[in-house]
């Protein structure tokens, strides 16, 4: 098995236990009026090389939504989300690409894309992920101020704890 196969499942592991046992517990909020969600298992397809192939970050992301869904039993809102930011990532990264283009065999971490493109990489398809994961919850758009209202805050506190990650542990990658 080849390195960067070895490095995304141990990822993947790394990142769902650290959802389902420690984030899956914290949230700062009343739950509904203002709620600070903490969802670092996205970080799992934005890490993804960025030479897979857009059928395969979307087989991913349904795989990871799934294993996140058993674990908070909900019935498929983390897939639908997952499902729909593996979609649209090979879209972001296209409208992203630097005019030298990409070294399509590396993953688009910020210890090798730089901070600035990093966060407005990681930005874009969190906040996406996002409003569709509490758009799919409300199942509702007459709910679009708490969906707002949870996106904004969630990926506020995602964010920061997705850029930490990125600090500690992204020369490692």
């Amino acid at each position: 098995m080849s390195n960067i196969i070895l490095t995304n499942i141990f990822r993947f592991i790394f990142l769902i236990f650290l959802q389902v046992v420690i984030f899956k517990q914290i949230v700062i909020g009343d739950g509904y009026w203002l709620s600070f969600h903490f969802y670092v298992y996205p970080l799992f397809l934005l890490l993804l090389p960025l030479n897979t192939p857009r059928s395969l970050v979307v087989l991913l992301g349904f795989l990871t939504g799934l294993t996140v869904d058993f674990f908070y039993d909900t019935l498929g809102v983390h897939t639908a989300a997952a499902t729909f930011t593996g979609f649209v990532r090979p879209t972001v990264i296209n409208w992203l690409s630097p005019k030298g283009g990409y070294n399509i065999n590396f993953s688009p971490t910020r210890a090798r894309m730089g901070f600035p493109w990093f966060t407005r990489y990681m930005s874009i398809l969190l906040f996406l992920h996002l409003f569709f994961y509490f758009s799919v919850e409300f199942f509702t758009f007459a709910y679009l101020g708490e969906i707002m209202k949870n996106s904004i805050s969630s990926f506020i506190a995602s964010g920061m704890v997705i850029l930490i990650h990125q600090i500690i542990f992204g020369k490692l990658e």
